[in-house]
């Protein structure tokens, strides 16, 4: 199911998040969900072309493109755990079809945050705190951030926040689906 509209959630409206738009063009649900779990936790890489060609097709059409993408980092315990890194595989597809550079190497997850789906909103923010940093300066002042899944969006703050204190002046939120 395709969202159309533009939509700020409550927590929006009551407190100022750290990026300026969030475009999630799909329900975390049905097929959706199917695609993205597979991807994610049983390395179905050709669905990561599948889903930033959805994505790509969408925020072509009503947004404003950034001059670069960044992926959300994994911790690298995560990484070697899974061995591939789901957002990086859709931000290539994303990067490639854009034509937008793709920067991998700018920033870190420092801590190993584990596993945020059984974690209540309150929680996932605090679980995220400080988790990213920069390691490299960015010098882009226009940013999106690329990630499968946006449940509180505690994930893509705290990486929003880092970028901003960097002196990355607008950060965009992209994502395959919304739960």
């Amino acid at each position: 199911m395709a969202i159309t509209a533009p939509q700020l959630c409550g927590r929006c409206l009551k407190q100022t998040p750290s990026f300026e738009e969030t475009h999630a063009p799909y329900l975390y649900a049905d097929g959706l969900r199917y695609l993205i779990t597979q991807l994610k936790f049983n390395q179905h890489y050709q669905n990561a072309r599948l889903l930033g060609h959805l994505l790509t097709q969408h925020v072509a059409a009503c947004a404003e493109l950034p001059e670069c993408i960044i992926p959300v980092p994994l911790h690298v315990n995560r990484y070697r755990e899974r061995g591939f890194n789901q957002s990086i595989e859709i931000a290539r597809h994303l990067a490639s079809q854009l034509a937008i550079p793709l920067a991998l190497h700018h920033c870190i997850r420092n801590r190993d945050t584990g596993h945020q789906a059984a974690l209540a909103a309150k929680q996932r923010r605090k679980n995220l705190r400080h988790a990213f940093s920069l390691i490299q300066p960015i010098s882009y002042q226009h940013v999106a951030i690329v990630d499968d899944v946006m449940t509180t969006g505690a994930t893509v703050e705290a990486l929003a926040f880092a970028l901003k204190q960097q002196g990355v002046n607008r950060v965009d939120v992209w994502v395959c689906a919304r739960a």
